[in-house]
């Protein structure tokens, strides 16, 4: 797997490309220091995975993920920081970031990319936490008719949309089978279907499409 590093503070950089080549199945293509450098780097190399810091001089991570995603819709991008921040988490879901941790994390940070790689969406153990709450702010905020229309426009039904809405307010499948009157093996295949649908991996993926889908209905 090939990367970039992107990181105002080059000890940290440094020490990541060290720790991250270690592996023996990560090569770290290039080393950024801020936002600028990021775009650049990307378009020169095309790396798997970008790992990129969010606080930086000149451009931030959020506005070079923004920019880099608005170009290249399929880019991996996996945003590091040591701030827990709700509106950097806000954006970083919005702009299609495929990752979301805290350097506190620093174990994890491996696992991270080569699940990142494989096209799954990884937030940090705290991040994770305040999804919900966040998911929640966003519907309430969202227009719930356009919402449902572009929930429509990729054929799913009403108790699909309904799925959808509770697995983003943080529910598991005993407790939305409760909700909706269902058993626990009907959800499962409701949501199995759902991701299927929206050609999704998982239940953050999910979690993550209604929160941007419902902003943008606004």
């Amino acid at each position: 797997m090939n990367i970039v590093i992107v990181d105002d503070d080059q000890l940290v950089s440094l020490s990541l490309k060290t720790i991250l080549e270690a592996t023996g199945d990560i090569h770290v293509s290039a080393v950024g220091r801020d936002g600028e450098e990021a775009v650049a780097l990307y378009e020169e190399y095309q790396p798997d995975v970008l790992l990129m810091d969010i606080r930086m001089e000149r451009m931030t991570g959020l506005e070079a993920a923004r920019r880099i995603l608005a170009s290249h819709p399929g880019a991996k991008v996996l945003l590091l920081t040591t701030f827990s921040d709700d509106e950097y988490i806000v954006k970083a879901i919005q702009y299609g970031a495929k990752g979301y941790i805290l350097k506190q994390d620093f174990e994890g940070i491996a696992s991270a990319l080569f699940s990142v790689h494989n096209g799954q969406t990884v937030f940090g153990h705290e991040v994770i936490e305040k999804l919900p709450s966040l998911l929640n702010r966003g519907s309430q905020e969202g227009t719930a008719e356009a919402f449902q229309k572009k929930c429509e426009a990729f054929g799913l039904n009403e108790k699909e949309i309904a799925i959808i809405r509770l697995v983003a307010d943080g529910l598991n499948n005993k407790e939305i089978a409760e909700k909706l009157f269902l058993s626990e093996g009907t959800v499962r295949n409701y949501i199995s279907l759902i991701l299927e649908k929206l050609e999704l991996r998982d239940r953050t993926q999910l979690a993550c499409f209604y929160y941007r889908e419902g902003q943008a209905a606004q």
